[in-house]
């Protein structure tokens, strides 16, 4: 499964979660974590496991983002929070192995270990291990959550985010390493269109194949961000073809094509383009 873009509604919203199908995001997530206070923890996780399952058997692929393993919460999520038909559950707060192995447990003590787990990757134990985290048997993708992470440093958040430049880049090779897809920070200006524009082709060009999004309007601007455009692909075809008949005739190796020096990893650049377009 490919997602361009994750749409976060909160569990104790239901009129927001009525409106997902209308979205069009590859994912949709049910938050039960930080937009559901600790005095609606019940009624978000009701939430999540009847108006999820209507969302899941309207064609929707549903997440249900729980709280922490830390917390008090996590176990109840689990056992009563999942709706049936859903796509996977996003972890919170991943510093530790020991907390992916629960997690495990947890979801094949009620059923549920085939679902799909996204690590949230937002602390600076978190980044710090994030190639071992990504690696582990439970996890399918993860994220990077930078409002957590800058907090967690001490740091302050900026509009350039050379703050989290590090960490987004470690969680990005993290993924490829552990080959899971990442997703990309949220834009918590929602209505700043072209901050979420930069953003998602920094991300794009970090490696991410993805973005998270908090509101409808961004989830048009990840799908274009992620999706390479027809000049893209065709240009990447072009190289593909030149390359290709070119070791066909004995002069592979380095070629030209349109005054650029093509070579192997600039052929292997083309083939994921294509890759992702299709």
């Amino acid at each position: 499964m490919r997602i361009r873009s994750l749409l976060f509604a909160p569990a104790v919203r239901p009129d927001l979660l009525a409106k997902f199908p209308r979205a069009g995001a590859d994912g949709v997530v049910i938050d039960c974590e930080d937009a559901t206070p600790p005095d609606a923890k019940d009624e978000g996780r009701n939430h999540a496991r009847t108006l999820g399952a209507e969302l899941a058997a309207a064609g929707q692929s549903v997440f249900i983002r729980v709280n922490a393993v830390d917390t008090s919460w996590f176990d109840a999520d689990v056992a009563d929070g999942i709706p049936v038909g859903a796509c996977g559950i996003l972890v919170p707060m991943v510093e530790a192995l020991d907390q992916l192995d629960r997690v495990g447990e947890a979801l094949a003590a009620v059923g549920h270990d085939a679902l799909r787990v996204v690590a949230g990757l937002e602390t600076a134990a978190g980044v710090a291990g994030a190639r071992e985290f990504l690696d582990h048997r439970v996890v399918t993708a993860g994220y990077f959550g930078a409002e957590d992470f800058v907090a967690d440093m001490g740091g302050v958040r900026t509009d350039s985010n050379i703050e989290v430049l590090h960490a987004r880049s470690e969680v990005a090779l993290a993924g490829r390493l552990a080959r899971v897809p990442v997703l990309d920070q949220v834009v918590v200006r929602f209505s700043d269109h072209e901050r979420f524009e930069r953003e998602a082709g920094e991300a794009r060009a970090l490696g991410y194949a993805g973005k998270m999004c908090i509101h409808p309007s961004q989830v048009a601007l990840a799908h274009t961000a992620f999706t390479p455009a027809p000049a893209e692909v065709a240009a990447a075809l072009a190289v593909i073809d030149a390359y290709e008949a070119a070791e066909k005739n004995g002069k592979g190796g380095v070629i030209v094509v349109d005054g650029r020096m093509i070579d192997g990893p600039l052929v292997a650049q083309a083939r994921r383009v294509v890759e992702m377009a299709d």
